[in-house]
């Protein structure tokens, strides 16, 4: 005794070839090259990781730069792009050739225009303003001593496209000579 396909002990066949609504049988067997995401998505992501591993947009380490002005030596290393919120780190050394009285770091306030100065350290006997420059007095180095500064600041969000000064050495009232900076700030 056999039923149509609506009764009951119907053909095992019919019944198993129907499927949900919707699903088709190339579903069922897929297709020779099926792909999940477009191979022009996996090109863009590749260049992004690239241009983010040369460290055009920030991240490298950051330039030495030194300058000689006879009576001391100053290097400052600071980062030269960074991106806008980040924090950063600047190290200025100075290295004394001869005595120096009263070892001076004079700050250009266009350097730190729309950036956080966390801290500087180590702190500096006297702190001023003065012929258009934050001043930061560290006393007397003898010839062959050297003075190390760390400074941690933050950009802050107003600041785009960059910031430029100069970090100036004196002896007291004395200008040993200047360093001027550029720093790139992304965003």
């Amino acid at each position: 005794m056999t039923a149509g396909p609506e009764g009951t002990g119907g053909n095992a066949a019919a019944a198993n070839s129907r499927r949900p609504d919707g699903i088709s049988e190339k579903m069922i067997a897929g297709q020779r090259w099926h792909r999940h995401a477009s191979p022009v998505s996996f090109v863009l992501l590749a260049a992004i990781v690239a241009v983010a591993l040369s460290g055009l947009v920030g991240g490298q380490p950051s330039p030495l730069r030194v300058e000689d002005f006879g009576a001391a030596r100053l290097e400052v290393k600071t980062p030269s792009v960074i991106r806008n919120g980040e924090f950063f780190e600047t190290r200025i050394r100075v290295e004394a050739i001869r005595d120096v009285s009263d070892a001076v770091l004079a700050v250009s306030p266009s350097l730190w225009t729309d950036m956080t100065i966390n801290t500087m350290l180590p702190a500096a006997a006297e702190e001023s303003y003065k012929d258009g420059a934050y001043r930061f007095s560290y006393g007397e180095l003898r010839a062959g001593e050297t003075l190390v500064v760390k400074i941690d600041g933050q950009i802050n969000p107003p600041l785009f496209a960059g910031t430029k000064g100069e970090i100036a050495l004196f002896d007291g009232e004395q200008r040993l000579g200047s360093m001027p900076l550029e720093i790139k700030v992304l965003p």
